[in-house]
């Protein structure tokens, strides 16, 4: 089985404050669905509070980011699922639930992981 990634970056997710709790409650039904059909993974939001950092290999720490990630942020789920189309599926689902558009990806095979 594939691992999957659906995303989207927080700008997406255009939702009147008053309406948040029902969009969680929403994007909780279908974690708890993805995790009753055994796909779920892994799923959360970027805590943007916290800025990022980079970590070189000598264990230096620098603020930042690499330039083409400044903007990483938002929410994502981790899947293990058998088909694309079953990723499309949940993403469709995300979408729904969180009310904005959902990127999916499929990670690399890596029987180590």
């Amino acid at each position: 089985m594939t691992k999957y990634l659906i995303s989207f970056p927080s700008s997406a997710m255009e939702v009147p404050a008053d309406e948040l709790p029902a969009v969680a409650d929403a994007a909780h039904a279908v974690v708890q669905e993805a995790k009753d059909a055994g796909v779920w993974v892994f799923g959360g939001g970027i805590d943007e509070s916290v800025p990022p950092v980079l970590v070189d290999g000598d264990g230096a720490v620098t603020e930042g980011t690499y330039p083409p990630t400044a903007q990483l942020e938002g929410g994502y789920t981790v899947l293990e699922l058998p088909s694309r189309e079953a990723a499309l599926g949940w993403a469709a689902k995300l979408a729904v639930a969180c009310r904005c558009a959902q990127e999916v990806r499929a990670f690399q095979h890596d029987p180590a992981s």
